[in-house]
């Protein structure tokens, strides 16, 4: 049934990429479908490397709360504590990684200097654009009042890893979380050899080849290249708590905004679905995400422990809909699941 479901998806409804499910740790299904490059006609494998996009800030956030469950910071702590010449005041790290910080959204606010910067911006670029604008971008709201999606909040979080821990965001998901995870296919592309470069898929938009973004170079909120055999890993990781331990576990599955009913919600570095009666009892753990042709999704079903993994290079919202697969898991279980969205930027 999921191989049909699949081949449908991939022969009507554009999907491009790569599939796996599992439960228990045990592959129910996993296949890819089409191709890594469509003008090379280069067929897609199961090492196939997809740019994560939004799922990358499941990792940003899970790095973050590493380093406060290592006593190195508080989720209490203010941005101004790392880089104090951040002229946004009153947020904290909570308020970062549970989008109610207020801030601008820097892929939106700074159209000038998009078109007269000239080379690509990084972190510390954007940081910089922050901290010596005038007139200074303005907030969206005040810190705490409302959930706001918001790629700059992961983009500060990067920066925060690299000061606490002294070491480069890279470096720090290399040492911390990949290699001891055995995530060999999973890189950021910045420093990345040659070696994982050559699994690299384009994303695509149609059969179009999309080029390289202007702001490719910034990471924590995307950046990401992974494998599906590398994020049944990273789900592993997760269920099992062998990274964070229960307490932190908990505190990234805890929902944080509630002034809106809906069984959307979001933790710290993760979107939930919630109960439909109940805003503060979770029933599925997920991150979307879509950048620059690529579609994902990462959607774990913490109790039941069933991780289902979809990534693609070709833009495509079927990659979204997970109530179909569920409905094979499940037998219809969970009819009334809503609609998923892409996760944002």
């Amino acid at each position: 049934a999921l191989d049909s479901l699949f081949r449908k998806k991939a022969k009507n409804q554009g999907f491009n990429g790569a599939v796996l499910i599992a439960q228990k740790g045990v592959i129910l299904y996993q296949n890819v479908f089409g191709y890594a490059d469509f003008g090379k006609k280069d067929s897609l494998c199961l090492n196939s490397a997809f740019q994560l996009a939004s799922i990358s800030k499941t990792f940003t956030g899970t790095a973050v709360l590493l380093l406060a469950q290592d006593k190195k910071l508080k989720l209490t702590d203010s941005i101004q504590k790392f880089i104090p010449s951040f002229p946004y005041h009153g947020i904290t790290i909570e308020n970062l990684l549970s989008h109610r910080s207020g801030l601008p959204n820097y892929l939106y606010c700074f159209e000038d200097k998009r078109r007269l910067n000239g080379p690509a911006p990084t972190n510390d670029s954007v940081l910089k654009w922050f901290s010596e604008a005038n007139p200074l971008p303005a907030a969206y709201n005040k810190p705490g009042n409302s959930f706001s999606y918001n790629n700059s909040n992961f983009i500060v979080l990067a920066s925060i890893i690299e000061k606490v821990s002294e070491m480069s965001y890279v470096q720090f998901m290399k040492t911390r979380i990949f290699d001891p995870l055995g995530m060999e296919h999973t890189f950021i592309d910045t420093i990345a050899p040659d070696s994982l470069l050559r699994y690299r898929t384009t994303g695509h938009q149609g059969n179009r080849k999309r080029e390289r973004e202007f702001f490719d170079g910034v990471y924590g909120d995307k950046g990401i290249f992974s494998t599906a055999a590398d994020m049944q890993r990273w789900y592993f990781a997760l269920h099992s708590g062998c990274l964070l331990n229960k307490h932190w576990l908990n505190e990234a599955f805890t929902p944080r905004s509630f002034e809106h009913k809906s069984r959307h919600n979001y933790g710290l570095g993760f979107r939930l679905m919630t109960d439909p009666q109940n805003m503060k009892k979770v029933h599925y753990v997920y991150h979307g995400g879509w950048w620059a042709g690529f579609s994902t999704m990462l959607w774990m079903d913490m109790d039941a422990d069933i991780a289902i993994i979809v990534l693609g290079n070709r833009k495509s919202s079927t990659v979204y809909d997970i109530k179909s697969v569920l409905s094979i898991l499940e037998g219809n279980k969970d009819s009334e699941l809503e609609s998923i969205s892409d996760g944002g930027d």
